[in-house]
Parts: C-alpha cells; structure tokens; sequence
C-alpha cells in the first residue's frame, strides 16, 4: 500500500460481511469529509495453515480473480462512481496482522464489529478486539446497517 499518499489514508477491512460493509461505507463517508483516500483491504488465509510450519503448499488462489470479484463487490456496495475512487488490495495473511501493517501511517482504521466467521451473537469479533488494542492510529469499530 503507498504510505506516501498527500492527504489522511483512511483504511478499511472488507470481508464480505454486512458488518464491512458498513465499515466501508463508513470510511468512504469520513475520507470525504477530511480529503482523504480510502484502501479497502480484503484478507485471506486459510485458517488451519496459521503458524504451521510444514513444506510450502500449493495454495491455488487466483489473486486476480479474487480482486476483481472485490473490485464487484465494492461496486455492489458503493455505486461505480465511489467504488471507482476506492484502493484495493487483496493479501494473503492474518486478517488482523495484515490490517495493522496496512494502517501504519493512516488517519484512521475501519473494521466491522463482526465478520463472517466465529459466533454470531459475539458483540466484537476477534479481528476487531485484536487491532483496537494494537493500532498505532485511531480505530473505527462499525455495526452493521439494522436495515
């Protein structure tokens, strides 16, 4: 992600949860209001592999096709204009470790209160408990739409 953008760098988690979704609409709301630009960040790892330390496996990820069905999805959320203006990065990892790497240097970062997995009555996802206490920038937690 380009850290040396002018202006405040608002970056937001996405997962396909209605949860990011208003996180995302959120952070596109709050870049316009300050000037800023937003980095839509989208994670994916396969759980089981987390710290294992086995031979390299052949992962079979079509990166490409991964951002462009992102590319969509943000168009579906946002409209083509605002989802035109909005950069996207999709990166293999921790979901929580990579969105606190993507936020260094950001006026703020952007997550849902929940995303997709884990308990659905849970107030706070893991992701969102873990990068509110270890962001060095302030962190935006946002509830779903109740529509």
């Amino acid at each position: 992600m380009d850290t040396d953008v002018s202006g405040p760098r608002v970056v937001v988690g996405v997962d396909g949860s209605t949860s990011s979704y208003a996180a995302l609409r959120w952070a596109v709301r709050y870049a316009g209001l300050v000037g800023g630009t937003v980095d839509a960040v989208a994670v994916w790892e396969l759980a089981g592999l987390y710290g294992w330390s086995a031979p390299a496996v052949d992962l079979d990820v079509d990166e490409d096709d991964a951002r462009q069905r992102m590319r969509q999805e943000l168009t579906d959320v946002l409209g083509a204009d605002a989802a035109g203006v909005v950069g996207t990065h999709v990166v293999h990892g921790n979901p929580a470790d990579v969105l606190l790497r993507a936020a260094e240097g950001a006026e703020v970062l952007v997550v849902g209160s929940r995303g997709r997995g884990g308990f659905a009555r849970a107030l706070l996802g893991s992701v969102g408990q873990h990068v509110s206490q270890h962001a060095n920038c302030p962190v935006v937690i946002v509830r779903p739409d109740p529509s």
